[in-house]
């Protein structure tokens, strides 16, 4: 059988960062719009009503300097772009465009691409461009993170190959697990059906299959709406992540912490505990804020389609997995605030004791003395 010919199409590499604890999206605009060339607009998604799906905060979408790379000993230009959430979080994203490319092509783009700019390569152009964001809009970040946690993921989209197809037929002529899996030798049976399992049509020509770190998309009328949904889904698990990793450095602390409260001396504990308390409880409202403001990224409604790719996107990444799991250590953190706050009242209410005790016995003497 004649080999399958993607007419049109691209592989996009995207790389997340977690910058900030926010990011100022109406500043980061202007700033952008002041640097020469460049060009940036607010995010939506394309092909779903609004009253559908909406962004909690749309993203600030911003156009970069297109980026050679060197693939397989050949050079290659890809558009460059990058997209700032306001919880913190800048996804960089490079886009190898594709025309009139054999199957096993196209998905040996898919891997050099892998090999060139994901997680196992060394030396990528992630750093520069974050570099370059950093000194453009860094005015814009509060509270920037000096080593941010990544996340990467890529997609390779069809928009049409070079005869029309179904998305059952096209499972019957091409062999997509060598792309998703970015395996060459064969994979067994039980491997190749979960690869296969997350797959997901709304019309009988388009497809989207989603595993945990690649996608294939095939969408004739080039609908993004899956793809934005896929980079919401990995920015969600890296900010998940993030504070997951956070409480577990605080969560020692905060116990060394109190430990050395309560071997201080009596007549300053209660201060010590307040003052722990205070922090613990600042600590507790800016986590809930944040994980919030991340949960409610992207509500999914009346598209059916669209919000059962979202759902199996996030349980696939493990987003709830990781977000119950930040749940349970601020709630350790709650119970702790909650403890020392009953301390500190408690100790000041025997320091009072002991005053009230202390004049009582006071008068008693002066009036035995008089």
């Amino acid at each position: 059988m004649q080999e399958v010919v993607v007419q049109s199409g691209h592989v996009t590499a995207l790389r997340l960062f977690d910058v900030a604890y926010a990011i100022d999206l109406g500043r980061a605009e202007a700033l952008w719009a002041a640097l020469p060339q460049h060009q940036g607009s607010r995010s939506r998604l394309g092909a779903t009503p609004a009253k559908a799906v909406s962004f909690g905060v749309a993203p600030l979408a911003l156009r970069l300097a297109p980026f050679v790379l060197e693939l397989d000993g050949r050079p290659v230009t890809a558009t460059a772009s990058v997209r700032l959430y306001d919880f913190g979080t800048a996804t960089f994203a490079l886009q190898v465009p594709v025309e009139a490319m054999g199957w096993a092509d196209f998905a040996a783009l898919a891997n050099a691409m892998d090999l060139a700019l994901g997680s196992a390569a060394e030396d990528t152009p992630w750093p520069g461009l974050l570099a370059r964001l950093k000194t453009d809009l860094g005015a814009a970040f509060d509270r920037a993170v000096g080593a941010p946690l990544q996340e990467d993921y890529l997609i390779a989209t069809v928009h049409g190959f070079d005869t029309a197809l179904t998305a059952n037929a096209l499972i019957e002529r091409v062999d997509l697990v060598p792309l998703l899996s970015g395996e060459t030798r064969p994979l067994s049976e039980g491997a190749r059906q979960a690869l296969l399992r997350q797959r997901f049509s709304y019309f009988e020509d388009d497809l989207a299959i989603v595993t945990w770190d690649r996608a294939f998309l095939y969408e004739p009328r080039q609908d993004t709406d899956v793809a934005d949904v896929l980079e919401v889904a990995n920015a969600q698990l890296l900010q998940m992540r993030y504070y997951d990793e956070k409480l577990d450095e605080e969560l020692p602390r905060m116990y060394g912490t109190v430990e050395a409260a309560r071997r201080a001396s009596s007549r300053w504990s209660a201060r010590r505990y307040a003052t722990l308390a205070r922090q613990l409880h600042s600590m507790v409202a800016e986590v809930t804020e944040i994980t919030e403001r991340v949960d409610n990224a992207l509500q999914v409604t009346e598209d059916v389609y669209l919000a059962r790719v979202y759902a199996a996107a996030m349980d696939l990444f493990r987003v709830p997995a990781v977000s119950a799991a930040v749940d349970r250590k601020l709630n350790i953190v709650r119970d702790t605030y909650t403890a020392l706050y009953s301390e500190s009242h408690g100790g000041r209410a025997e320091v009072l004791e002991i005053a009230v005790v202390l004049l009582i016995s006071f008068e008693i003497v002066m009036a035995f003395f008089h």
